[in-house]
């Protein structure tokens, strides 16, 4: 068995059966959707033609969901369907990262992930999807892809179809006979505030949105927010504020050559705790690298109150990096799943127990720098920390750079896909670790030689990152259009300003004249521009609409 859906774009006639049986038949919550129709005009007026097309999971073959689930929670059974297990799933959000479909939402009752499953109870007693069943045009085919002797088989083998997305390697079983181009691909059609028919669209960047426009609060006349971060205007025809369910836009209708009539609206999956988190767990690994690399591999003389107060910041910054961690879940109470029942091909659990060791041997190395600085041994102390600081440094490297690897399974997130990312989130641990060590010499008085070699790595790493950063990242040509749009948001974008003032000049280029100002603010000021950057790199890619 190997099962599929055929959906025959030419025929759909937008009535939205299938959504509503869908929702009536899984119970889905208000505000979120397995199925839907998107709603696209072409044309001028009078010259305007409507087109429709039916979203939803697409049960790959290849499924980067199940591949990136920490928890086993989303999974392929037998048959070919994605399922999914709210009574596992632990609410990080990683499938919808991966998910190029957008078809991935988190059931605001339960808080954990769902989607389309194909109405496998119903399947599993020999029934049709309920979307199937109520098309009234027969639009939607579902079945058994490999029996040549089924209706969705010999539709595939008789008509021209095609599937959103191939270039993602995902190959999925959701094939459309017909359709428009625009409503195939999300990204042709522009999303200017008058792009909805029945919307005007106004910048809304809320705590939902992973900004603080509004600080997450819309005003009192708003409406729904979009997938990219904007608030539905309301305001009615008939004086109601609120305007109803159907909002009109202002100007005459269909006066683009393209226009979206209706559309679902999806949040951005991961906010200000993930980027926070790449910062902190960039301070941690750096830090300690660099005074390993000092001490037992250099052989430098760090004094026992230096090393002391390094190892404190780098876990104070572990424990924050955790804990940062913890809060993004939907369900935090199931986070030790990751540990429990760990499954090995997602970067989320590899991540976890390189953190988990990583954290283990600077408790040690914190542990013993408290023990030598009350006095509590009298072996010789580049001994010890030789052989439990130099095992930890390999990680050290994979706490810096696992989330790379993480970024790379997130298939939905092309400016995610960079081979450069591992190297370039190493670069930034070293610049993050330095940085907060030159601030820390501002209250600990590190040795003349060692402040030294730590100044020196800082000026290095920031003139290092600076230009992975222009010529690498954004530099050179992206593989994808998604990927390019992403960049183009950060450098040109909505993100510009904070990137080229905050990133660039206040992170980058005023530090690297360090020798003018106080050591302790060039830290600070990297900081800052690393956070400002993590940010962006973070929620930029997320704007996208992938549905």
């Amino acid at each position: 068995m190997n099962y599929g859906f055929v959906i025959n774009n030419d025929a759909c006639i937008g009535c939205h059966a299938c959504s509503t049986a869908c929702k009536s038949e899984n119970e889905v919550p208000l505000g979120v959707q397995r199925t839907w129709v998107k709603s696209v005009e072409t044309g001028q007026y009078p010259n305007v033609t409507r087109s429709f097309q039916v979203t939803r999971c697409n049960h790959c073959a290849n499924p980067p969901c199940v591949r990136i689930c920490p928890v086993t929670a989303m999974y392929q059974r037998d048959d070919g369907i994605v399922e999914f297990d709210p009574d596992i799933c632990i609410g990080c959000k990683a499938c919808m990262q991966a998910c190029p479909y957008d078809a991935i939402y988190i059931d605001p009752d339960s808080g954990t992930a769902a989607k389309c499953h194909y109405c496998a109870h119903k399947v599993d007693l020999g029934l049709e999807p309920a979307c199937v069943v109520v098309c009234p045009e027969h639009a939607i085919l579902a079945g058994d892809l490999d029996d040549p002797t089924s209706e969705i088989a010999q539709a595939v083998a008789k008509n021209k179809v095609t599937v959103r997305k191939p270039e993602q390697g995902t190959a999925p079983k959701l094939y459309y006979i017909g359709g428009e181009d625009v409503a195939m691909h999300p990204t042709a059609t522009a999303r200017t505030p008058e792009t909805f028919a029945w919307a005007d669209v106004l910048p809304l960047h809320g705590k939902d949105h992973g900004g603080d426009g509004h600080g997450g609060k819309p005003p009192k006349s708003a409406g729904k927010r979009s997938d990219s971060g904007s608030l539905l205007r309301a305001g009615g025809p008939q004086g109601d504020p609120m305007g109803g369910p159907i909002q009109i836009g202002e100007g005459r209708m269909a006066e683009q050559m393209t226009q979206v009539v209706w559309n679902a609206q999806h949040k951005v999956p991961w906010h200000w705790p993930v980027p926070a988190y790449l910062v902190t767990k960039g301070i941690a690994a750096g830090i300690f690298m660099i005074l390993a690399l000092l001490g037992p591999v250099a052989g430098m003389a760090v004094e026992s109150v230096d090393m002391l107060a390094a190892s404190s910041a780098s876990l104070f910054f572990l424990l924050a990096t955790t804990a940062l961690l913890v809060y993004d879940l939907e369900r935090p109470e199931r986070f030790l799943r990751i540990i429990l029942r760990p499954q090995w091909r997602s970067w989320l659990v590899r991540g976890a127990f390189l953190l988990i060791g990583f954290s283990g041997l600077v408790s040690l190395w914190w542990a013993g720098e408290v023990a030598g600085y009350m006095g509590w041994y009298t072996f010789d102390t580049p001994d010890w920390r030789f052989w439990v600081m130099v095992p930890a440094i390999p990680f050290g490297i994979g706490t810096a750079i696992y989330t790379a690897f993480l970024f790379g399974q997130a298939e939905g997130r092309d400016l995610w896909q960079s081979p450069l990312l591992p190297i370039h989130m190493l670069i930034q641990s070293v610049m993050g670790g330095s940085a907060f060590l030159m601030v820390l010499a501002a209250f600990v008085p590190f040795d003349a030689s060692v402040l030294s070699l730590i100044e020196t790595t800082f000026l290095v790493s920031v003139g290092v990152d600076l230009a992975v950063t222009l010529l690498g990242e954004f530099g050179m040509p992206h593989a994808s259009e998604a990927a390019a749009r992403a960049a183009h948001l950060i450098t040109k974008g909505r993100f510009a300003r904070t990137f080229w003032m905050v990133t660039i000049v206040l992170g980058h280029l005023v530090p690297l004249l360090a020798g003018f100002i106080p050591g302790w603010l060039a830290g600070i000021l990297v900081l800052v521009g690393l956070y400002a950057f993590e940010h962006a790199y973070v929620t930029a890619p997320q704007e996208l609409p992938n549905s």
